[in-house]
């Protein structure tokens, strides 16, 4: 049985796919980029999720598109506190600070998140202590590099066994860092120093990282290796998305983190049924 342990709940990964909705408040992530940057307009987007069927919300203040410039800690957290507060008052749906910045962390946890969505895995020396002392889960995620940087001629010799390697090596040092191994969910980081054919590869082979005895997130949504496949544009990728999600759920991935929520909640609710019948 996998189960993701979080500070008050438990939620069961096995019984069905989990759904995780991308809410960027950023004036340039690279999908949705300043429709929500707006507070009132981020909770309403929020809200909009849930009703959809999303399990977690993501919340996110600092963009990791290729080629992103990094901001301060200081103005990450002032789009992102103020947002998770609010949920935090109107939804009973677990939310996630998608950060790599352990300061960030801390005040979100603070506000009331419980799972930390960081795309270095802990590269910030002081987040696995942040994540300990609130209790929170964490998503450990592979990366090599910076966003600035990260798609600059990224290399593999064997791109499956070189992330389920890294994975394993990350959750054994958040484990000796004293973070509950139950609280621990992995993620691939399809995109993220990563050409088309290394992303898809990973996808073809997400039951790869099932024998780290983890929750398996995977993040396709809208990214530019399904525009390389279907030769669209950003705005339409919600097809090639779902199409994504489905294969992975059905190679064994637990959670899915997506922008589309509804078309998302509805597909992966007939692939559970298919799986399970």
């Amino acid at each position: 049985m996998t189960t993701w342990k979080l500070p008050g709940r438990v939620l069961d990964c096995d019984e069905r796919t989990l759904v995780m909705g991308v809410l960027n408040v950023t004036p340039d992530s690279f999908s949705d980029g300043g429709r929500f940057f707006d507070p009132e307009d981020a909770v309403k987007q929020a809200l909009r999720m849930v009703d959809d069927g999303a399990d977690i919300v993501d919340v996110g203040g600092e963009s990791t598109r290729p080629g992103s410039d990094p901001v301060s800690v200081e103005e990450e957290r002032r789009r992102v506190v103020p947002i998770v507060e609010r949920l935090a008052e109107e939804l009973d749906t677990p939310i996630s600070i998608d950060t790599r910045k352990a300061e960030v962390a801390a005040a979100a946890v603070e506000a009331a998140a419980t799972i930390v969505n960081d795309v270095t895995a802990g590269g910030d020396p002081e987040m696995f202590d942040v994540v300990r002392e609130s209790g929170a889960a964490i998503v450990l995620m592979h990366m090599k590099g910076e966003p600035k940087t990260m798609q600059e001629a990224p290399h593999y010799d064997d791109v499956v066994r070189e992330v389920r390697d890294y994975l394993e090596e990350r959750v054994e040092a958040a484990v000796a860092a004293g973070i509950d191994r139950e609280a621990i969910c992995v993620d691939p980081g399809l995109g993220f120093a990563k050409t088309t054919p290394h992303s898809l590869t990973l996808m073809k082979h997400t039951d790869a990282l099932l024998d780290l005895g983890r929750p398996v997130l995977v993040g396709p949504s809208r990214k530019s290796f399904i525009g390389d496949v279907l030769g669209t544009e950003v705005g339409e990728r919600a097809e090639g998305t779902v199409g994504a999600v489905c294969y992975m759920v059905g190679k064994g991935a637990h959670i899915v983190r997506v922008h589309d929520v509804r078309e998302t909640v509805r597909a992966v609710r007939v692939v559970d049924a298919i799986l399970r019948a």
